[in-house]
Parts: structure tokens; sequence; C-alpha cells
């Protein structure tokens, strides 16, 4: 992972970011952010554009930004993104110290 970027991205994550970027206007540009869960402690939300983030990914030509105060949250994580005829979702795929939620967009940290 390139230096100063805390979280990675399948590449079945990018492909879909870049897709959304690209019908939203903004190619290239997608904001993560965190807000308050209900089965975790955190979900994801995510936006089109930087919203006056700082990059945490970089995967496929697309940026993935967050609010810099939630950057140490999201170190670690990899976005993974799941798809099929009924619909399709971003999950958070963890490592050691994290819970996700049943829902994959919900996490909590030890």
């Amino acid at each position: 992972m390139p230096k100063g970027l805390t979280m990675h991205l399948s590449a079945a994550a990018a492909a879909e970011l870049g897709r959304q970027a690209a019908v939203a206007g903004t190619p290239g540009l997608m904001n993560l952010d965190l807000i308050e869960g209900g089965c975790e402690r955190w979900v994801i939300r995510i936006r089109p554009g930087d919203l006056a983030g700082v990059a945490i990914a970089r995967a496929d030509g697309i940026t993935l930004f967050s609010p810099a105060e939630q950057v140490s949250r999201l170190a670690g994580l990899n976005l993974d993104y799941r798809g099929d005829l009924s619909g399709g979702g971003f999950l958070i795929r963890a490592g050691e110290g994290v819970q996700c939620c049943a829902c994959g967009a919900a996490f909590s940290r030890d």
C-alpha cells in the first residue's frame, strides 16, 4: 500500500467506486465517512467527491477520501464490494481487533 494510505480496496470495490463516481460526475473521486451505527459502533457511508478529506486509498483510477479525524479508525481495513441480481453493497473485511456486523457495512474496534 502506498505511503500515507490506510485502507485497501479490492478490485470489485475499486470498480464499483469508479462506476459510481463517473455516474455522479466526479470521476475518480469518492468519499467514505463513518456514522454512528446500530449493530456495531461505526457504519460506513460512501458518497461521490472528495468532500475536503484526505486520501485513504487508491486503486484502478479511483481515490477514496475520508475526514482526517476518522483516518485512524479506518487503518488496516479492507473495502470490498459484492453484487448479485438483487443488488449489491460495500463490505468491510476486517483484520485482527475488528468486529464486523453481519451486514458487512458496520464495525467496531477493540
